[in-house]
């Protein structure tokens, strides 16, 4: 990705996790990105382009956080995961929360654009089959489905943290049964 390409999408991000999909527009990017009017423009010529872009970014930045919270932590024990787990839910409502916020406003415009969807769809079987070998190692019986099970439940947990913010968002105990009553030691 070229350096302007990554600017104007990580400014879309910024747009996004600000304003929701309605703020989205090319001359938002350009401002946010501070670069000439007609940029984000050059680069993604219509609205459904410039989403399709901010999708494939969003993974990229999802999947380095991953790496970072998750891969990096190696083989896995059941405990390890949840810990695993937590950090990486924490870090979507902290650190990473423009690019959760954008990652939900995304799954609205993906119901009615499918090339939206499409992206989406691409992206998240990536990540998908890492949580899937990392399920596996951590001694799951039936990797694909607690795998599922699992995203659910962060994803759903992280969605009700950024629509209520508690101030003290912990989901280590929690996930740490879930993964107990999925995956026995």
């Amino acid at each position: 990705m070229t350096d302007r390409r990554t600017a104007v999408l990580d400014a879309a991000v910024s747009v996004v996790g600000a304003g929701g999909a309605r703020a989205l527009t090319h001359r938002a990017v350009d401002a946010a990105a501070g670069l000439p009017a007609g940029s984000a423009s050059n680069l993604f010529r219509t609205r459904e382009a410039l989403l399709v872009g901010l999708v494939e970014r969003c993974v990229e930045r999802e999947r380095a956080a991953w790496v970072e919270a998750v891969d990096a932590a190696g083989p896995a024990s059941p405990r390890a995961l949840a810990a695993a787990l937590a950090d990486l839910a924490v870090r979507q409502v902290t650190t990473d929360r423009d690019v959760t916020l954008t990652r939900c406003a995304i799954l609205v415009e993906a119901a009615t654009t499918p090339a939206v969807r499409d992206a989406l769809t691409a992206g998240g079987q990536d990540v998908m089959a890492r949580a899937v070998a990392l399920v596996a190692s951590a001694g799951s019986p039936t990797p694909e489905a607690d795998a599922a099970a699992l995203a659910h439940w962060v994803f759903g947990a992280v969605l009700h943290e950024l629509a209520n913010p508690s101030g003290s968002f912990a989901p280590q105990a929690p996930l740490t049964a879930l993964v107990q009553r999925l995956i026995k030691e």
